[in-house]
């Protein structure tokens, strides 16, 4: 955004309001950036992205866009946060991996309502659609397989 880069050049010259307009406008794709990459210290993770920003926001010299600098220090924030955790290779492991190992009970909770809610949603809908979600997620069956089990043609699957 062009008005992103006005904002910049305004924040550097002192004026607050700006560096709050740009921290506002950005604040939920940060925050949406880590959420689906680390449980637990999200927000932690783009306090310090934040504060990096902050801290080198005049090294930023606009030949892309301040959204994409700003996620380059986000992705720089995460892998240093899954360094320090230690072995981290991002070009081989996966947040899945990484995740893991958080088993904090907010993660327990969180995991707890996504299948209420999941089951919810699955129980409003017809029986055999239900019947073949579950089996097709839940059990693997490939479509012959499942074919068989609700009687239709594989084509109908």
């Amino acid at each position: 955004m062009s008005d992103d880069l006005e904002l910049v050049s305004a924040w550097r010259r002192g004026d607050a309001d700006a560096g709050e307009r740009l921290v506002g406008r950005h604040l939920e794709a940060v925050h949406r950036f880590f959420s689906n990459k680390v449980r637990g210290s999200a927000d932690d993770l783009v306090q310090k992205t934040f504060l990096a920003c902050v801290e080198s926001v005049e090294g930023f010299e606009g030949r892309s866009s301040f959204r994409s600098y700003l996620f380059a220090i986000a992705r720089n924030v995460l892998h240093r946060h899954y360094r320090d955790g230690g072995g981290f290779d991002p070009l081989t492991v996966s947040a899945a991996n990484c995740m893991a190992d958080e088993h904090s009970v907010a993660d327990r909770v969180e995991t707890r309502e996504e299948q209420r809610l999941l089951l919810v949603a699955l129980r409003t809908l017809p029986l055999e659609l239900q019947t073949l979600l579950e089996l097709a997620y839940w059990e693997g069956l490939a479509d012959r397989e499942l074919a068989e089990v609700l009687q239709v043609p594989s084509g109908t699957i």
